[in-house]
């Protein structure tokens, strides 16, 4: 709608002070121009001193558009008249009647043609839905066959699987029941060995028990024997410890008379260097004192 209303206001004049006419679409549409296959000629338009007073457009082919320019009215060219048309003569009325009843004829012919037509048409539609039907019967019979046929495939395939799995399922009980008394045997066995097992280890138990117990019998025979024996030592070592600590109880007296009596010596030999050190300053300090006094009686007489 839009691109019409778009087309009728190009093809319309410029000036817009008139309405060219615009051609309907099927009667454009209805001669096409053809378009030229080389490059077209276009022709200098003449100069002229008139202005252009009407521009009308038209559509001659799709896409294309073909401008009428009309400059002025043609002069020196007389304008053609209409011919007077001849004098009509009036119908009688049996001409009238003639023409009314061929009309009445025409028209039941054409209701009759109509008639026929629609009765053609309804018997195309009858013959249509028949067929459609039969086609619809069809496919619903040959639907339900292959249905049918399918479904019976698939009840065979679903009892054939059944009846595998029940087998696969028979061979997997029997080989666990079979697994489950060799498992069971195995158990047995291995509780009878290990009850054996057990049986020789408590012998074995009582035999070590037993001779553990008379390893420390003898063990403890033995401990008492050495300690006898170093008990006797033992003695003989106190024994002598004794005497060494009396000996040297003994020595150490010895020694403390002897380190004593250095010591007296010691302190005497002291006592003497003292008294030799004192006579001696004392004889220093009266030499000294002499000389001293001679030079002051000296001095005094001089």
């Amino acid at each position: 709608m839009l691109i019409g209303l778009v087309r009728d206001s190009v093809m319309q004049c410029f000036c817009h002070s008139c309405r060219a006419p615009v051609l309907p679409a099927a009667h454009r549409r209805s001669a096409p121009v053809k378009k030229p296959v080389g490059k077209p000629r276009t022709k200098q338009p003449k100069k002229v001193k008139f202005i252009t007073t009407e521009i009308r457009c038209q559509e001659m082919s799709k896409g294309g558009l073909a401008y009428e320019v009309i400059l002025a009215e043609p002069i020196g060219v007389p304008v053609p008249r209409r011919a007077d048309s001849p004098t009509e003569k009036t119908p009688s009325v049996e001409e009238i009647q003639e023409k009314l009843k061929a009309a009445e004829e025409r028209r039941r012919s054409l209701e009759a043609s109509k008639m026929a037509a629609i009765a053609s048409k309804m018997a195309k539609i009858e013959e249509a839905s028949r067929i459609r039907s039969e086609q619809t019967n069809n496919f619903i019979s040959t639907t339900k066959e292959a249905l049918d046929a399918k479904m019976e495939n698939h009840e065979e395939k679903r009892e054939a699987y059944i009846n595998e799995l029940r087998a696969r399922l028979k061979d997997h009980l029997e080989g666990v029941e079979k697994t489950r008394l060799t498992l069971e045997q195995q158990t047995a066995e291995v509780y009878k060995a290990i009850e054996d097992k057990m049986a020789t280890a408590a012998d074995k138990r009582d035999e070590n028990i037993k001779k553990m117990l008379e390893r420390l019998r003898e063990h403890e025979e033995q401990v008492r024997k050495v300690r006898a024996g170093n008990q006797e030592r033992f003695q003989q070592l106190e024994s002598a410890i004794q005497d060494k600590l009396q000996q040297a109880a003994d020595r150490r007296l010895m020694l403390e008379a002897e380190q004593k009596e250095k010591l007296r010596n010691h302190e005497r030999r002291a006592e003497l260097v003292r008294q030799n050190k004192s006579a001696r300053a004392e004889s220093e300090t009266v030499g000294t004192a002499v000389p001293g006094a001679a030079a002051a009686a000296a001095a005094s007489s001089g």
